[in-house]
């Protein structure tokens, strides 16, 4: 696909692709159904050319949120998808228990109503399924100078550091978006976090541009005494839906 072909960000990510291709090889339905949430996630971190050339198929959907850079994006790669919904996510029509695996990466920091968001793509799983999600931290240094920073600064540091990813998006970061938050979410659902890990994600080039941003966030963490952390910037998860929903996590 056009948006798995993006820029540096869109390497095979091991943290997911391993989980995924275990639901793969298990899956009793074929082809496995998997729903794009956010269009600039980097699918290929998922792996999926490995397992199509192991012979597996997929279907795949994109929904995201009714943006300029969104719409953008996926009419340039409309043709990459089965189906592509576009607008509000409170609303927009998304089948209920129809996806194997829902993939969110790079959405909830950017939208609002995250735990309304949520519910709506956990609905969308089948009991059993996978949520694959990929969040920027609220409470990292690099995403409160992402709220601090002017507009035009924004955007130039952006188009400098992501040079082939759409963007910026408008910055929202609700108080949901970080791990305690999401850890709660799950516990409250009654899903289980198979795994978690915080990952720094910063490019390495331009190294001038890159190494002022770092220092800029080590700044801030110091400043912040550790409340907005510089140890990371992302939050990865794989989320499983149980299968009965009545189970409870023990």
């Amino acid at each position: 696909m056009a948006t798995a072909e993006r820029g540096t960000e869109g390497t095979v990510t091991r943290f997911f692709a391993e989980p995924l291709r275990d639901y793969v090889v298990h899956c009793p339905e074929k082809p496995v159904s998997l729903l794009q949430a956010g269009c600039t996630a980097p699918l290929r971190e998922l792996g999926l050319g490995q397992l199509a050339e192991d012979g597996f198929e997929f279907s795949v959907n994109a929904v995201d949120a009714d943006h300029p850079l969104a719409r953008r994006v996926l009419e340039d790669t409309r043709d990459a998808y089965d189906d592509v919904l576009i607008g509000d996510l409170r609303t927009v029509p998304i089948p209920q228990r129809k996806y194997d695996v829902v993939y969110c990466a790079q959405l909830i920091e950017r939208v609002q109503h995250v735990e309304l968001v949520l519910d709506r793509l956990v609905s969308a799983l089948k009991p059993g399924g996978l949520l694959l999600l990929r969040t920027a931290d609220r409470y990292s240094a690099a995403a409160l100078l992402d709220r601090l920073l002017p507009g035009p600064v924004r955007r130039a540091v952006w188009s400098r550091l992501h040079p082939d990813v759409p963007g910026p998006f408008p910055v929202v970061f609700e108080k949901s978006v970080c791990d305690q938050g999401i850890s709660s979410y799950t516990l409250m659902r009654g899903l289980v976090i198979a795994a978690r890990r915080a990952e720094v994600t910063l490019p390495d080039h331009p190294a001038g541009l890159s190494s002022s941003v770092r220092i800029t966030c080590a700044a801030i963490s110091r400043l912040t005494r550790g409340r907005f952390s510089n140890a990371h910037d992302e939050l990865l998860y794989v989320i499983r839906k149980p299968q009965d929903r009545f189970a409870r996590v023990v």
